[in-house]
């Protein structure tokens, strides 16, 4: 027995009603400062990424329509664009600057990518198949001042995740390079239901979140401090049964999957002035770091430290003036 879920949508529904009946209200909760993922999961065809595509555009729009229409809060934001490809973690934007480490810090702060950019390989299921995990993300930050010297800040990420195809190896018909994808595919998927079907066991075991770039990236989505909405795409082919069946597995076991979502909110600027010193002391130690000698990567860490700079300076000069 399957046990459904919030919603289930026939082929013929547009992505617009995907997202407003199952995705929007937990996208715009990123702009009340709590995390947000939304991710599609199925195998190769049956329009996770047609779907994904379409959740991002609308999700995209609400939040700069909403920015524009609350002129009484500053908001920042920045999006980044990352790939999981053979368990390497890639910038979508600069592909020159090699592989990405995975920090243990909430925020990642590349830029947006393009959709073109991302790895495609021809299987026997789909002649463009995603052979990879794409993930975009948004990094929401926001004030409102309530009185002279008090401001609430909040801060919130969305994740928009497009995994590859869950599909077998053998189904996938691939050999060479393919087959090779195929197996850090499925090594990664694996490790992503096992850490669901863990989560929803409701005992006390380990959770394997490291097993994987893609679970390691998503852990707090995954049981932690965050909404998540997850979209099961399957085939209607009598010949997709067993991925067919697999899916709906997955999608019971991620029901019962517990998240404490918090609102992420700092309530007084010199706690914020703090924060942002201890990421500016972070980011000094990157800098100092072998691994970012390259020129693309000591840019990006400089563009960043400057930025986190200036936002000391201006919550400290704004403070003064009070």
């Amino acid at each position: 027995m399957y046990i459904f879920t919030d919603n289930v949508f026939a082929p013929t529904s547009s992505t617009k009603k995907v997202y407003e009946e199952g995705a929007k209200d937990v996208a715009l909760s990123s702009l009340s400062g709590i995390n947000a993922t939304i991710f599609a999961y199925g195998q190769t065809g049956s329009g996770k990424t047609f779907t994904m595509r379409g959740i991002t555009e609308n999700a995209i729009r609400d939040i700069y329509e909403y920015t524009k229409n609350t002129p009484e809060r500053d908001f920042t934001m920045k999006v980044s664009g990352l790939e999981i490809y053979n368990e390497t973690v890639i910038d979508l934007l600069n592909r020159d600057s090699g592989p990405l480490r995975i920090l243990d810090d909430p925020e990642l702060v590349e830029e947006v990518a393009k959709d073109v950019q991302r790895q495609v390989g021809r299987t026997s299921l789909n002649d463009k198949s995603s052979r990879s995990h794409q993930i975009i993300r948004l990094t929401i930050q926001s004030s409102l001042r309530e009185s002279p010297g008090h401001m609430k800040s909040f801060i919130a990420s969305l994740n928009l995740v497009d995994l590859a195809g869950s599909e077998r190896i053998s189904q996938a018909n691939t050999s060479g390079a393919r087959l090779k994808e195929g197996s850090h595919i499925n090594r990664s998927l694996l490790t992503l239901a096992t850490v669901i079907r863990n989560l929803s066991s409701g005992r006390p075991c380990h959770i394997p979140y490291r097993d994987s770039k893609l679970t390691r990236i998503l852990q707090s989505s995954l049981g932690g401090n965050a909404r998540t909405a997850i979209i099961c795409t399957i085939s209607p082919a009598l010949s997709q049964v067993e991925q067919t069946r697999n899916t709906l597995i997955f999608a019971t076991s991620a029901k019962e999957v517990i998240n404490n979502a918090q609102v992420n909110m700092v309530h007084s600027e010199k706690k914020l002035v703090r924060q942002l010193q201890m990421q500016v002391a972070r980011l000094e130690e990157e800098l100092q770091s072998p691994e970012s000698s390259s020129t693309s990567c000591l840019r990006t860490l400089l563009s960043e430290k400057e930025f986190k700079v200036l936002q000391v300076i201006t919550l400290q000069s704004y403070s003064s003036q009070q």
